[in-house]
């Protein structure tokens, strides 16, 4: 079963008002273990950029200025996530830029019948409890101490660690690196059954006779007071 983890950093909060993405990172997981593949583009949102938006992920007008459009990486995005279920934290959120998006450069729009939203799911699970990402990570113990500011490719590979725990927990002995593929602890142990040939229980004539040896070596047996 592929998967995509998706997350995306914009302008601001709102697509109606004029708010870009300006980075999209994807993860591709299958059968919920990450394969190691991923699509990750800077993307020029073609107007400046707000210092609040620049205070969450850093990334500023100069930097963003000579990185493609939209329109030039939406081919090699959609060809990435395919058909595949899309995995997504606050998925209205991301959706909603994406819809935008596309429909300025005349594309269809992405079923939204397609996204899981890991915010809905975490809910269902822990009622009454945060659910931000960075709340979901401290909850089941993922390093946060490379997420100075928010970035779509890091977020995405953090939330690809919450969602396997939501969906049950990882396997064991797996995690993810810095470059978001999977690698084997070296604390795991292996669950190698060793099998053993069956031997017999019943004594030989020869330890027959070295028991009565041993007996009569013995002074006064208890076992043989009455005989």
């Amino acid at each position: 079963m592929r998967e995509i983890v998706l997350d995306t950093e914009t302008t601001g909060l709102d697509p109606q008002s004029g708010d870009r993405i300006v980075e999209i990172g994807c993860l591709e997981i299958h059968n919920h273990m990450p394969t190691g593949k991923f699509f990750h583009e800077y993307i020029n949102p073609e107007r400046e950029m707000p210092a609040s938006a620049f205070a969450i992920h850093g990334l500023s007008t100069e930097f963003l200025s000579d990185k493609p459009k939209f329109s030039d990486i939406s081919g090699s995005f959609l060809e990435f996530i395919g058909k595949s279920q899309l995995i997504i934290h606050n998925a209205d959120f991301d959706l909603r830029f994406l819809d935008s998006e596309m429909t300025m450069i005349g594309a269809e729009l992405i079923d939204r019948s397609r996204a899981l939203d890991t915010v809905s799911l975490a809910r269902r699970r822990f009622p009454g409890a945060q659910v931000s990402l960075d709340a979901l990570c401290r909850r089941f113990q993922i390093d946060l101490s490379s997420r100075e500011k928010h970035g779509a490719l890091l977020d995405a590979e953090l939330l690809a660690e919450v969602y396997l725990y939501l969906m049950g927990g990882r396997q064991p002995g797996l995690n993810l690196n810095e470059d978001g593929n999977v690698k084997k602890s070296q604390t795991s142990e292996s669950s190698e059954v060793i099998e053993r040939k069956l031997r017999s229980h019943t004594p030989t004539a020869e330890e027959i006779e070295a028991h009565e040896e041993l007996i009569n070596s013995i002074k006064n047996p208890m076992w043989r007071l009455d005989q």
